[in-house]
């Protein structure tokens, strides 16, 4: 009777192994993608996961697909994408990868899509953007960018705290006026709100600027094509961009270090990191 017992026992152990095994399998799957390696690094370096974990990353460090990617306030860092893409952050840049896949033998499956947040970038085509070109959108809060084989900075800003303030009140004052059961506003009272110069800083919105080949920039008000040597503007969603006739300002000037050989690319995939990075959680 102890001979069948022992049978039966092992059945549900190696039943139990079988279906590890197999979980162990679909949670791979489910893992994000690796599709880029930080190649340049000149100081700290966030990353933050789909699940809402952080992780301080380092030269080496792999980059997947939805990640969140932070700089601090003297940090340029450069990811290396599986397609021989580069994306450079300048400090004080939040830069989500939304989804990147890239297989050399399935190009119908092709997908870069990318969110600049704030700050700004410079970005290098790959072998993905050379293929397929439609497959590529940098999302901005101003416009989205396309590109045509294309070298090109993007930077995006931010209203500062006086010009955030006088449009508020530029906006009330507005709506008082509108309002029959509000107290009469003075035409005065509009004059003296104090607007941001426009040559003390450049305006709240997204710069562009191509160094190589060209870009469409595109939002619900309308579409600019830019071409090597010309800079763009966009101030929100509600105006077309616009060519500039001269730089207005646009500064990216990463470390000596980063124009030079990352190393030997790869279109299969980066090479697997020996670095850990910190977690935070």
């Amino acid at each position: 009777m102890s001979q069948p017992k022992n049978s039966l026992v092992v059945r549900a152990l190696l039943k139990g192994l079988l279906l590890l095994a197999l979980c162990g399998l679909a949670g791979a799957g489910w893992a994000a993608q690796v599709v880029g390696t930080v190649v340049q690094l000149s100081g700290p370096l966030l990353s933050k996961k789909a699940d809402g974990v952080v992780r301080i990353l380092s030269m080496r460090s792999e980059v997947e697909s939805g990640d969140m990617l932070v700089t601090e306030k003297n940090t340029y860092a450069m990811v290396k994408f599986i397609d021989n893409s580069e994306i450079t952050l300048k400090p004080g840049t939040t830069f989500k990868v939304e989804n990147f896949s890239y297989d050399a033998g399935k190009p119908e499956a092709d997908n870069a899509s990318f969110n600049l947040v704030k700050g700004g970038l410079r970005s290098v085509t790959g072998l993905l953007g050379k293929r397929n070109k439609e497959k590529f959108a940098m999302k901005t809060p101003s416009a989205t960018i396309g590109i045509r084989g294309t070298t090109f900075i993007a930077d995006i800003v931010e209203p500062g705290e006086e010009a955030v303030a006088s449009r508020l009140a530029y906006n009330l004052a507005s709506t008082a006026a509108l309002d029959r059961l509000a107290a009469p506003v003075q035409p005065l009272m509009l004059a003296q709100l104090t607007l941001p110069s426009p040559t003390a800083a450049r305006a709240p919105g997204l710069y562009v600027q191509v160094l190589d080949g060209l870009i469409h920039v595109t939002n619900p008000a309308g579409t600019s094509n830019f071409s090597a040597g010309q800079f763009g503007y966009t101030p929100s969603f509600r105006t077309p961009p616009v060519i500039l006739p001269v730089n207005p300002g646009i500064q990216f000037t990463p470390p000596p270090a980063f124009s030079q050989s990352t190393g030997p690319s790869s279109s299969t995939g980066p090479g697997k990191s020996n670095i850990v990075d910190c977690e935070v959680r």
